[in-house]
């Protein structure tokens, strides 16, 4: 009995420890978000156009603005990091608004508006406000917190937008981390390839934090609010684990194994760290929006995101994007080891050089999901 409530407790330990996400790294240096971001803001702009036409013909501003007592439209970027992407998104948001105010509107004066920047109550916001545009047409605030969660009052908000946010989990599945389960990841930093009692693991997590995420924001979005999501997807019935991020976990992975050999890390340390990071289908989050059923679907399809790419795309710099990212994670894991965290991007970097065809050859496949919500 001793042992097993030693047992338990060890691995109560573990799922403290290494359950939870990180927010992007902080700051302005080499390998912060704010200079390894461009890929996402380039993955998000691509979707630009359709924000336009959503604004122009469902998002019902002349109700919306005058329904609002000081005639003010509030938005909110759930999700936001460091910067500079979520800035010149919500700029450009806000200036489709007042295009399409002025056109339906033309003799009335334009509201004001009010953008809330969200992200983990640990994200650098120090950073995000100090690169702020001083020039921009709205009022800026700062709201920390999770987004699996209420953060606003109810009915206060006009329009949310998040982008490349929703993919990652609140925490990593209890039973992954836990050796006395089936689902025990041992060998694995994520589902993809990974057993389907893994894949069953992560998709029962990311069920329950987009139920939380939906629900909260159906208190928070005043009727016919939208909502915009922009996140990774693959194509229904089609596993992600042949896309260039399922080549990407597998090496990283095996750059864990081959430095736990080499007494680097130890065995224990890679067995028990995951990625909190979920691709959806359209399939799955149609489920999951008609389950909340507070919301319409306006629109919901698969686009290539990195059609802008021209040539080859550079494997270091992805890698370095990936760090920028993701380096809180590893950190937070490994980090007691002296520049480790190096050693595992550069040695990932190597590792990806003899799958350059593969990746490119897979550039322009359909992987970012675009989602607009209406509330009901």
């Amino acid at each position: 009995m001793a042992k097993l409530l030693q047992d338990s407790c060890n691995q109560d330990a573990i799922f403290s420890k290494f359950s939870h996400s990180s927010p992007a790294n902080g700051g302005n240096g080499t390998h912060s978000y704010s200079n390894n971001s461009s890929y996402q803001r380039l993955f998000a702009n691509v979707e630009r156009a359709k924000i336009d036409q959503e604004i122009a013909h469902n998002f019902e501003i002349q109700k919306l603005s005058s329904s609002s007592p000081s005639n003010t439209l509030v938005l909110a970027d759930m999700g936001c990091a460091t910067g500079p992407n979520t800035f010149g998104t919500m700029q450009h948001i806000v200036k489709s608004m007042k295009r399409t105010f002025q056109s339906v509107c033309p003799t009335s004066p334009l509201p004001e508006f009010q953008v809330f920047f969200n992200d983990q109550t640990t994200n650098d916001f120090n950073t995000l406000f100090q690169s702020m545009p001083k020039d921009r047409d709205y009022f800026a605030a700062g709201v920390a917190g999770s987004f699996h969660q209420r953060l606003f009052p109810t009915s206060s908000v006009q329009f949310m937008h998040s982008s490349y946010a929703v993919h990652w989990l609140s925490r990593i599945p209890e039973e992954v981390l836990d050796e006395r389960s089936p689902a025990w990841n041992k060998g694995k930093i994520h589902y993809l390839g990974a057993a389907e009692t893994v894949a069953a693991a992560y998709a029962a997590q990311y069920a329950k934090d987009m139920g939380d995420f939906l629900r909260a924001r159906a208190e928070e979005l005043v009727e016919g609010g939208i909502m915009v999501i922009i996140t990774s997807g693959s194509p229904d019935g089609v596993s992600a684990a042949g896309l260039p991020s399922g080549l990407l976990y597998d090496l990283l992975a095996s750059t864990l194994i081959d430095m736990s050999k080499e007494g680097l890390v130890s065995e224990a340390e890679v067995d028990t760290f995951n990625l909190p990071i979920y691709i959806t289908c359209p399939a799955e989050m149609r489920q999951l929006v008609e389950q909340n059923g507070q919301f319409s679907i306006e629109r919901m399809e698969l686009t290539a995101p990195t059609t802008w790419i021209e040539g080859a795309v550079d494997t270091r710099e992805w890698i370095d994007h990936i760090r920028a990212a993701m380096e809180g994670i590893f950190t937070n894991h490994f980090g007691n080891h002296p520049n480790i965290i190096d050693q595992i991007f550069e040695r990932v970097t190597h590792k990806l050089e003899p799958y350059n065809e593969e990746v490119n050859s897979k550039l322009h496949e359909k992987v970012q999901l675009f989602v607009v919500l209406k509330r009901i």
